[in-house]
């Protein structure tokens, strides 16, 4: 299988739920809109990038939870900014324009992958462990890693907003539907991301893994994470 798979199978399972919509009454419309939010942390991605910064940022669940908070906020707010008025207009963003917002995202993920190899290399990682709590110096570090999860949570939102808007508007006939259909699918996209976040971060921690990730996972994030932003970016 190849880097394709993954995500050629996520777009399957939400082409099939997406069907559910048409013709649907509004009640199964927004439920089903929740459902796609609450998987949307799962594309291939999303878990490439939250990886990388929950285990450069020691693995602790509560900044996890935080750290994927902004970045849900920073996704659901730019999908409501730009998805709204697209889809009341029936229209999409231009092809060049996703395309680009791509190739950004996989260079962002190489430069987090390539900051987290070169920070596991020089020991400046904080060991990932059961500890939640941080000192002060990490403390002060907190709203850098904060604005790091916001700026690439409206990169992804403008990356993914052009093909939730094109799924909602082939499905959902009525335009205010879809906008309420996006509505609820936002809210729910942050708590997946939220969820996804402190998930990663529990397994991260846990007494029996947390040896393991300092010595074997983080550097295999990071090569992983190297090669799929370059593929992702279009160099491979």
């Amino acid at each position: 299988m190849g880097l394709d798979a993954p995500a050629e199978l996520l777009e399957q399972i939400d082409s099939w739920v997406s069907a559910l919509l048409a013709g649907a009454p509004l009640a199964v419309v927004l439920a089903v809109a929740c459902l796609l939010g609450l998987r949307h942390a799962t594309d291939p991605d999303h878990l490439v990038a939250v990886t990388a910064l929950v285990a450069g940022d020691g693995g602790a669940p509560r900044r996890a939870m935080h750290l994927g908070a902004w970045w849900g906020v920073g996704h659901a707010g730019t999908l409501l900014a730009v998805g709204i008025p697209l889809v009341l207009v029936g229209s999409r963003l231009p092809g060049w324009f996703e395309l680009g917002a791509e190739r950004a995202i996989g260079l962002v993920m190489v430069l987090l992958a390539a900051r987290l190899l070169w920070r596991w290399r020089r020991g400046e990682l904080r060991p990932v462990g059961p500890a939640p709590d941080a000192g002060p110096g990490e403390r002060r570090r907190r709203p850098r890693t904060r604005r790091e999860a916001l700026a690439i949570g409206v990169l992804h939102g403008v990356a993914g907003t052009g093909a939730v808007v094109v799924v909602l508007v082939a499905a959902i006939p009525s335009k205010p539907d879809a906008a309420l259909a996006l509505l609820a699918f936002a809210p729910m996209s942050v708590l997946s991301m939220v969820i996804c976040t402190a998930g990663f971060a529990w397994t991260f921690t846990r007494p029996a893994v947390a040896p393991v990730c300092n010595s074997l996972m983080i550097p295999a994030l990071g090569a992983f994470g190297l090669m799929f932003g370059t593929w992702y970016a279009g160099v491979l």
